[in-house]
């Protein structure tokens, strides 16, 4: 079963996004993460920053790219949920860590909002679909 499929078989509140609005959405994210995370370890890589302020944005992408095999081939929506929330906990370390780092870099808080906003809805729309799944 494709993704597609998977997801509009699954109960879903009345506010999830429909399917085709993911690839759009995470096209823009996917830029902006690139950028920005690339900055990051490139910064870390030139010991410009300390290594343990890019770990969080290497935890960040491990998480993010887990999700979608967690929730479209392993089809289980609690480890899902315990998945999107490690990437919203680690995205919030990331830029927590980043701020206070870095005053040049502060620009990849900032650049990261669209990120946050979009995984906090994100992980509130995954946690009701676990409930109404259940």
């Amino acid at each position: 079963m494709n993704t597609y499929n998977l997801y509009s078989t699954l109960i879903k509140p009345t506010w999830a996004p429909p399917s085709w609005l993911f690839g759009p959405v995470w096209t823009v994210l996917y830029a902006i993460i690139a950028v920005s995370f690339g900055t990051v370890f490139y910064k870390a890589f030139t010991k410009q920053i300390p290594w343990i302020v890019a770990l969080p944005f290497a935890l960040n992408l491990l998480f993010n790219f887990a999700f979608p095999p967690i929730q479209f081939r392993l089809v289980n929506n609690f480890l899902a949920s315990i998945d999107i929330l490690l990437v919203v906990g680690t995205l919030i370390w990331a830029l927590y860590a980043v701020w206070h780092a870095s005053p040049e870099l502060r620009w990849v808080v900032y650049a990261n909002i669209p990120y946050l906003l979009w995984g906090t809805f994100a992980t509130c729309v995954q946690l009701t679909i676990t409930f109404l799944n259940r």
